[in-house]
Formats: C-alpha cells, sequence, structure tokens
C-alpha cells in the first residue's frame, strides 16, 4: 500500500533534503506533494534524479486524503498549518521547534523512545527534536542502558547549515568576500561567520544561556530521561553542514570503557570510528550525506568516578532533520499506526 505524503517547506534545505531521502529509501508513496509558500508557488523542486514536483501553495492546500504531512516550514508557519493539517486526518511530523515541549506531543527519535510514537493520537502531531539533541541523545541511549547517567556536559560546533539556506549562504559570501578584500556584514549570525567561531546560537535567556543550550537540556529529559541534568555550550562554526559534540557523560554507577564502547557499537544508526592514533576519527565533512551517527574519541574521564568523553558528529540536515523526520513516518507504518 502507498501514501500520500505531503512535504511543507519543500523549498527550504531540510524540505529539499526530505525529499532526497523519501526518494533514497524509497519510501512508500503512491503521491508526494511538494507544499511552500505563495511566493514559491509554480516552482519544481527535485524528487530523485529524473522527477521534478511542482510546489503548491500551503496556506491554501486542503490535507483531506494525505496520510502524512512532513512539516518543516518555520515554527511560525507550523504553528498555524500543522494542526489544521491534523484536524483534517493528516498525521503530521513537524521539524520545527513549535511543538515539541508542548505535554501532549511526543519528541521522537525512532531508535530512542520509539514507544512514545503511540502519543500521537492525542493530536496527530509528532514532534521532531532539535538537531543538536538527536545526535546526542543517539550516542546517550545505549550508555544510558548500561549503567544510568546522572549529568551529561555538552559543547557544540554547529554548522551554519543549522540556520538554513540563508545561514550556509552568509558563510559562502562572507568568505568569498574576505578573498576579494571586501567585508561582508553579518545579517543572519550575530558576527562575521568566515573564519570565526560565535558562541550564541537562538537567543539568550535571562539565565544567561541561549534558547539552543535550554532545548538541549529540556529535549533531553523528555526524550530519554528527566533525571539527566545537562548543561550546554551552543558554538556556530564555520562549516556549511555538519554539527559536532564534545560530550562529558557522568554515570551514577561503574562503566568500562569496553563496555561502553560495544554498547554504542551494537546499537542501530550509532557508528563508532575511533583510532585517533593513526586519524580515524570523524569530523565534520565527513559525515556530509551519511545517515549514521559517528562517535570518536571515547575515552574515560579520569576527574570522575563513573565518566566518560566521546566526541560525537552527524549530518545535521539528514540525522539532525530530515531523515529523522522520514524515520518518524516510516515507525509510524512499522508499528501499524498507518
Amino acid at each position: 500500500m502507498g501514501y500520500r505524503v505531503a512535504v511543507a517547506g519543500a523549498t527550504g534545505a531540510v524540505g529539499t533534503e526530505i525529499l532526497n531521502i523519501l526518494h533514497e529509501l524509497r519510501f512508500p508513496a503512491d503521491e508526494v506533494i511538494a507544499l511552500a509558500s505563495s511566493k514559491s508557488v509554480g516552482k519544481e523542486v527535485a524528487y530523485g534524479d529524473d522527477r521534478r514536483i511542482r510546489v503548491r501553495d500551503l496556506e491554501r492546500f486542503d490535507f483531506e486524503g494525505v496520510d502524512i504531512g512532513l512539516f518543516s516550514p518555520g515554527a511560525s508557519v507550523s504553528a498555524v498549518h500543522a494542526p489544521r493539517a491534523a484536524e483534517a486526518g493528516c498525521i503530521v511530523v513537524d521539524n520545527t521547534s513549535h511543538f515539541r515541549m508542548e505535554p501532549d506531543v511526543p519528541l521522537i527519535v525512532p531508535e530512542v523512545n520509539p514507544e512514545a510514537l503511540a502519543d500521537f493520537r492525542n493530536r496527530n502531531i509528532i514532534a521532531n527534536p532539535n538537531c543538536s539533541t538527536i545526535q546526542m541523545v543517539m550516542a546517550l541511549k545505549p550508555l544510558h542502558d548500561v549503567a544510568r547517567i546522572k549529568r551529561v556536559v555538552v559543547s557544540t560546533y554547529q554548522a551554519t547549515g543549522g540556520a538554513g539556506q540563508k545561514g550556509m549562504d552568509e558563510l559562502f559570501d562572507q568568505t568569498k568576500a574576505i578573498y576579494m578584500n571586501d567585508k561582508k556584514e553579518p545579517a543572519v549570525f550575530p558576527k562575521q561567520i568566515a573564519f570565526n567561531c560565535i558562541p550564541r546560537i537562538d537567543k539568550v535567556l535571562d539565565d544567561g544561556t541561549t534558547r539552543e543550550e535550554w532545548k538541549m537540556s529540556v529535549e533531553t529529559k523528555k526524550i530519554l530521561d528527566p533525571e539527566i541534568e545537562v548543561t550546554a555550550t551552543c558554538v556556530r562554526v564555520p562549516v556549511f553542514v555538519g554539527h559536532a559534540e564534545a560530550v562529558n557523560v557522568e554515570f551514577a554507577e561503574p562503566i568500562e570503557l569496553d563496555e561502553a564502547r560495544d554498547a554504542l557499537m551494537n546499537f542501530e544508526g550509532v557508528l563508532v570510528v575511533d583510532d585517533p592514533q593513526n586519524d580515524k576519527y570523524v569530523t565534520h565533512i565527513d559525515c556530509v550525506g551519511e545517515h549514521a551517527t559517528f562517535v570518536s574519541r571515547l575515552r574515560s574521564d579520569p576527574t570522575l568516578p563513573y565518566g566518560l568523553n566521546m566526541w560525537v558528529v552527524s549530518d545535521n540536515l539528514r540525522k539532525g532533520a530530515a531523515l529523522n523526520t522520514v524515520q518518524i513516518a516510516q515507525a509510524l507504518i512499522d508499528r501499524g499506526y498507518l
């Protein structure tokens, strides 16, 4: 049986990647509908190497008869149109931040908490977590199953693609301008991103943390375990695609390094590449276009009774966004919800 699938935000960086992954994974769709704002109506987007889909107007689209809506049009747009789609009987998987912390909306990483999918019936909406949270909980889950995690200290090194196509364009334009002895003032990021790192992603909250850092804490609690404490420092770095994280984990009980390594190696969706003496570790460039969450530099932390350090890398447009969205849709089918 095939399904009618609507992709909202189909002209954006994540929407484009959703279309790519639907085709790559041969998702059982009889019809794929590309939706975007009125200014994009009539444009064509790629679905596979040899097929183009004409974009339709999200605001005017009737979701009656659509089985699954994969949404990535921006939080304010999803706030309006995701409930409208859900009311028409379409199961919405929303990639924006709007619904993530609403208690009656499940926040899902299929390898980590698939049992929470059943709660989609509350509102017919499922939330996709923040990109930096997804890859971290992918690495934390197999460890937490072995030894209970108490606390996580994480520093992120996040690609400009996390801010969408406009973020990547700003990095490109500023880099080119510098080589041309010119200067491009920042518009997307608060400071120059070319040849620079910016220790602020999203708004700064009253306590001095940023909203991105807050997301990593509260989303990890909702997805994995409300008892896990997370403190984060999120940094934008001058790469186009790929997020990296230096993760320090404190456990409540003993865990051997080999035991941790085995747990990670045997967890679906995680690949361990860890031989730093021979330069076998994963960088931002290495993860681009890949589906896995990569773990490198796994080692004990001698400053804690039970602690580990690791380096976690993933393609933020794939597992951090589009791939996880499509995997949620596939999990709905596999579990008999569709």
